[in-house]
């Protein structure tokens, strides 16, 4: 496994309902083109300096949230977005019901790896379940996949970390930045970075894990505490 922070870089599969990969890349940032026309109102780029509002660490200040059916009801007369609305939302706008912010569930969490049947465990997990979620042999490479449904707004600036230990030791952290996504019918799925498990007999044994997911406002969607195992090969 890798250590350090990294940002991924990925498309919403918002229309297309495609499986979102995350892929290692030092200057990439998630696509937030659906952010531009939904769940934040453009037209409000200024704000007072003085306004009460909460500054993120690097000074970043979200725009305020307005409900996505709002937003479909803006530029009807411009007729390619209209129809860039239509194919992005249509199927899901006689849904909406203006509640303005977003709402995320996660349904699975998986593991993907080449010679290894793929696993999958439904979330959330069950209080008496084991928390081994997963095993896999030394020098394995793995991506970890997950499956999620989106719910009356976009949701933007989602990011995930999943900070590892071993025997209370922190042995590596990954972070990324996923992007925009929007509410359609089907489940979004999306595949984070591609890991190494590490080699020796040091390494074996079992690692506990806590995977995080927050959009630019904080909301925390997900903080799932997991374990898994590393066998010889």
């Amino acid at each position: 496994m890798e250590e350090g922070g990294r940002r991924g870089e990925a498309e919403s599969s918002s229309a297309s309902g495609g499986v979102v990969v995350v892929q290692k890349s030092s200057d990439a940032v998630g696509e937030e083109t659906e952010v531009e026309l939904g769940g934040r109102d453009v037209e409000d780029e200024e704000f007072d300096a003085d306004e009460d509002e909460e500054v993120g660490a690097d000074g970043f200040v979200p725009s305020p949230l307005i409900p996505l059916k709002d937003q479909l009801e803006k530029d009807k007369e411009d007729e390619s977005l209209r129809r860039w609305k239509e194919k992005l939302l249509g199927c899901v706008e006689g849904e909406l019901d203006g509640q303005t912010e977003p709402e995320v569930t996660f349904h699975s969490i998986g593991v993907v790896s080449e010679g290894h049947a793929d696993t999958v465990t439904s979330l959330p997990v069950a209080e008496m379940q084991n928390r081994v979620l997963f095993t896999l042999k030394e020098g394995s490479k793995y991506r970890l996949k997950l499956t999620f449904s989106v719910r009356h707004n976009i949701v933007s600036g989602l990011t995930y970390s999943n900070t590892v230990w071993k025997r209370g030791l922190k042995v590596d952290q990954n972070k990324g930045m996923l992007g925009a996504f929007a509410p359609q019918r089907d489940p979004h799925e999306l595949l984070l970075e591609e890991e190494t498990t590490p080699s020796g007999v040091l390494a074996r044994g079992i690692y506990s894990a806590k995977l995080k997911f927050e959009d630019d406002d904080k909301r925390c969607y997900l903080e799932l505490d997991y374990s898994f195992e590393i066998k010889k090969r």
